[in-house]
């Protein structure tokens, strides 16, 4: 029981890979779906469960519940928006399902990682199937091999980056458990070994949350990839690295002073790169990839504040983060011909075409600018405070002025659905599933711009 969740994922995982072996597509849809919704169910179902497991290497408790729950709710939705063979050829869907199971149970397996080596495995077994399903678009065009091969490349190097930060770790300590290296680390921080171990360590989860400098990689891999490969990406492996971040922090009574100092530059870099590279974005994709930079800035806020209620913070931005994201992202998915990328043009005239896919875009757009009464104004706000308590007043006044320069890229998207003439381009049909979706996403966003605090008290017990 205390390993349900990765067990249904696991199950899923292995059912694809038979599926695989056929080399027939069937009734992929219905079983995917069908197997992802159960997962789902059976991730709540053993959000209570508490214990360890693997001579204490791998911990399961409310926290690591929660974000499982929402691994599992991301994965979920990325395959009910997965809806036409036009992104991934017929005969590689059970395999691109398989890889995406795969990756899912690697990152619930990594919120539960408690030591290093088992950090490490779950971390590859989840990146190594994101590596397979990038170059699965169905239009082999350069831009896609490019991508395939860049995220390759920047997620081996990164990873060996990490491996050699996390030796030097394990040399000061003596021991791969995060419980026996944090309090080790006090003793080190102002040597260089500390130093070094500590950069070269953070490099890894900084490239799975695309935190500046380790952002590069995001606006290449989105735009190359297939729209639904691109919505995983973007939001689900994002959970796990905030997860472990915040499991990390959780275990010093607070930040050493050089170290909060070096990750508030990393956020008020991140989040002032992200968003003025935004802001000259003609493609939706690539603008939504430095947003996701920028986002990742605002979430370090949380990480470095964590003793003021920071941590729940940062849980709830997270939250709001996966389903702003995936509104966003499944507009394009909708609007997307033949699995192509979709320009800010294409989005004339949306209020017309598509009545309600032009509210999803306007709700998503309004919550991740900030503005009330949508999810993303209040997780920004719990944020801000707890930074604030913290003493952190410039972080906090570089954020907000942060967030005025996204609003101006963020409303162009708005504007073009509301403002433009629509031209030629044609009315956009919705299925009833797909509203279903739409209707869900937002009425997420806005209940957790409205009604915070129920969620924020269940975050807040996990600490």
């Amino acid at each position: 029981m205390l390993l349900l969740p990765e067990s249904a994922m696991l199950f899923i995982s292995v059912v694809f890979l038979f599926l695989s072996l056929k080399g027939r597509k069937g009734r992929t849809f219905f079983w995917a779906r069908a197997m992802a919704l159960a997962g789902f169910i059976l991730s709540l179902v053993g959000v209570s469960a508490e214990g360890t497991l693997f001579f204490g290497a791998y911990r399961v408790d409310l926290f690591s519940q929660i974000f499982k729950a929402l691994l599992s709710a991301g994965f979920c939705f990325v395959v009910f928006m997965f809806g036409s063979d036009e992104e991934i050829e017929g005969a590689f869907l059970p395999d691109f399902f398989m890889f995406l199971s795969f990756s899912t149970l690697g990152l619930m397996m990594m919120v539960s990682s408690v030591e290093l080596i088992s950090i490490v495995i779950s971390l590859e077994i989840s990146s190594f199937s994101l590596y397979a399903i990038v170059p699965l678009r169905k239009s082999q065009t350069k831009l896609q091999l490019e991508a395939s091969v860049k995220y390759l490349f920047f997620g081996a190097v990164s990873t060996g980056i990490m491996l050699y930060g996390m030796g030097y770790l394990y040399g000061m300590a003596g021991s791969t458990f995060l419980a026996d290296i944090v309090p080790a680390l006090p003793e080190f921080i102002f040597q260089p070994v500390g130093v070094l171990a500590l950069t070269l360590t953070m490099i890894g989860f900084f490239f799975k949350l695309s935190l500046f400098p380790m952002h590069f990689w995001a606006p290449d891999i989105y735009e190359g990839s297939s729209n639904t490969t691109t919505t995983f990406i973007a939001t689900v492996p994002k959970i796990a690295a905030a997860a472990l971040l915040i499991r990390i922090a959780m275990l010093t009574p607070s930040p050493p002073p050089q170290l909060a100092g070096i990750l508030m530059i990393l956020a008020a870099l991140s989040m002032t790169a992200g968003n003025l590279a935004g802001l000259v974005q003609k493609d939706v994709k690539r603008l939504l990839a430095y947003s996701g930079i920028a986002h990742a800035g605002y979430l370090m806020l949380g990480i470095i504040s964590l003793n003021s209620g920071g941590g729940a913070s940062a849980i709830f931005y997270i939250t709001i983060y996966l389903f702003m994201n995936l509104a966003g992202f499944y507009v394009i998915t909708l609007l997307s011909k033949n699995g192509d990328n979709v320009m800010v043009d294409d989005l004339a005239g949306l209020s017309k075409r598509s009545p309600l896919l032009a509210i999803t875009l306007a709700v998503s757009a309004f919550s991740l600018a900030g503005i009330p009464p949508t999810g993303g104004f209040t997780g920004k706000f719990f944020l801000f405070v707890s930074a604030f308590k913290e003493g952190y007043l410039a972080i906090v006044i570089i954020g907000a002025v942060n967030t005025v320069i996204s609003i101006f890229y963020y409303l162009n998207l708005v504007r073009m659905s509301y403002s433009r003439e629509a031209g030629s381009r044609p009315a956009v049909a919705l299925l009833f599933h797909e509203k279903v979706i739409c209707y869900a996403l937002i009425v997420m966003i806005l209940y957790m711009g409205l009604v915070p605090f129920g969620l924020l008290e269940i975050f807040n017990s996990a600490f």
